[in-house]
């Protein structure tokens, strides 16, 4: 499984934008009991958290889709390239956790604690992270259609980092991610994907977003001072109501200026 998250990091990330849409999941058979079932019970996972002492479990790789680990403290557990799909993580703590080429698909971390958890090669489409905190996680994997509305992002580490990839370019796709209320203030989210992200209200105090796809994009209502708005594609993006939108950084060299929308139709 370690070897399948691989190629399929390496193909959603190291292609351009059509060509990631086209190869996202190819390979993999969702239908699998790999990807659909769990291996071991909540009874089990509970008996190594207490066994362990107070010391990270390590559940890597593991097949734990579908299981109920809600509310258990996971502090620093090792999940990398376990599967997690539709998995219930509502309110765990998942602090320091190593989730890196881990799949989360349709996962519930609502409420959970994910403060500098590992998240590169991470595969969380349609999770739901409402209300979470993420704070200075590096998430550089793909949370499509995900809801983090009113999820803590504070310092987030969603850059994408060209002198330090040897395989391409690896970001955060956060493509039509509901993101509306969440606090991002501090947040690297350079070269990220937000194509039709619901940012509306959201805090981007001090966020860069060089380089960054926020087309069609809703960010209405959203607190923007400080934010790094050069090289920032915003066709079809709603620029509306904005607060601190002449404290932005680099404002004037968005992209595709004419087509961002700016006022509210009536």
């Amino acid at each position: 499984m370690r070897y399948l998250a691989l190629s399929f990091m390496l193909a959603v990330f190291a292609a351009g934008p059509a060509a990631a849409e086209q190869d996202l999941l190819l390979g993999a058979d969702m239908s699998s009991p790999a990807m659909t079932k769990a291996e071991m019970s909540r009874a089990d996972v509970e008996a190594m958290i207490q066994a362990a002492d107070g010391k990270p479990i390590d559940l890597h790789d593991k097949a734990l889709s579908g299981l109920d680990l809600s509310g258990l403290n996971l502090r620093s557990v090792n999940l990398r390239t376990a599967r997690l799909n539709n998995a219930n993580l509502r309110g765990a703590d998942l602090s320091g956790a190593n989730l890196e080429q881990a799949w989360l698909l349709k996962a519930d971390l609502s409420g959970a604690k994910l403060a500098d958890a590992k998240m590169f090669g991470i595969t969380a489409r349609d999770a739901n992270l409402s209300g979470a905190d993420l704070s200075r996680s590096m998430p550089i994997g793909d949370f499509k259609g995900a809801d983090m509305s009113g999820a803590t992002l504070v310092d987030l580490k969603g850059g994408a980092d060209i002198k330090n990839q040897s395989m391409g370019l690896m970001r955060a796709v956060f493509t039509s991610v509901n993101l509306s209320g969440a606090n991002l203030r501090g947040a690297n989210l350079g070269r990220s994907r937000l194509e039709y992200a619901n940012l509306k209200d959201a805090d981007l105090t001090g966020v860069v977003l060089m380089g960054s796809d926020l087309s069609g994009a809703n960010l209405t209502g959203a607190t923007v001072t400080g934010a790094d708005f050069k090289n920032v594609d915003v066709s079809g993006a709603r620029l509306i109501n904005l607060k601190g939108q002449s404290e932005a950084k680099d404002w004037a060299e968005r992209v595709n200026i004419d087509r961002a929308v700016t006022q509210a139709s009536n």
